[in-house]
């Protein structure tokens, strides 16, 4: 059951993790520095993007045992930060996150689509890199529909990552991380230009 205050906590408001993911389900708000912070301002290209990438996953994951979850998986990612990933994957023998409330196993992917606002973008390339490092996620992925890029981080030894793969355009076959997973670049900037294209 929420709680009252759960219910009228607003942006800026501090907040625990554990009253963070008591919020009800349609609740905007990241935490940062135990302050409950705007999410990023999503469209309808973001969605396209992000369902893309979630049907890919979940046919290449499921086939090998592993486990896709959306955008409103609430991670604890630092004692005093949550975030919502885009999209991320637990593959086959990782340690599974708990069914219901904060999760604090970290996925193997984490995958973000970058919005157009540069706070948003910012906080993707930027805040999100080293949590989501320091957090022990594997590889991170963020895809730019305005630049209509794609890049892929590997977590080293040292604990920071590395960009594996930076790709604009074609069908990528060989993504660190994931063997025999395919992505269409191509055939996914042709969905976004049949999207924006004039009516």
């Amino acid at each position: 059951m929420v709680s009252e205050r759960a219910r009228q906590l607003d942006l800026g408001s501090a907040i625990s993790l554990e009253a963070w993911a008591e919020l009800p389900e349609d609740a905007e708000g990241e935490v940062v520095d135990g302050l409950l912070v705007e999410d990023e301002m999503t469209d309808f290209v973001h969605e396209v993007v992000v369902g893309f990438f979630i049907e890919l996953f979940r046919v290449w994951a499921r086939a090998r045992g592993g486990l896709v979850a959306g955008s409103e998986a609430r991670f604890a990612v630092a004692p005093a930060r949550g975030r919502k990933a885009d999209l991320c994957i637990y593959f086959q023998g990782d340690p599974r996150p708990p069914a219901r409330g904060i999760v604090t196993v970290p996925p193997a992917v984490v995958v973000e689509v970058v919005s157009p606002r540069p706070r948003d973008a910012r906080r993707d390339r930027v805040d999100k890199i080293e949590e989501y490092a320091n957090f022990g996620v594997r590889y991170y992925w963020i895809v730019d529909p305005q630049l209509r890029t794609l890049e892929v981080y590997e977590r080293g030894a040292d604990g920071r990552y590395v960009r594996a793969l930076s790709a604009t355009s074609g069908n990528l076959e060989q993504v660190p991380g994931c063997p025999d997973l395919a992505v269409d670049l191509d055939r996914l900037w042709a969905e976004l230009d049949e999207l924006e294209a004039p009516a």
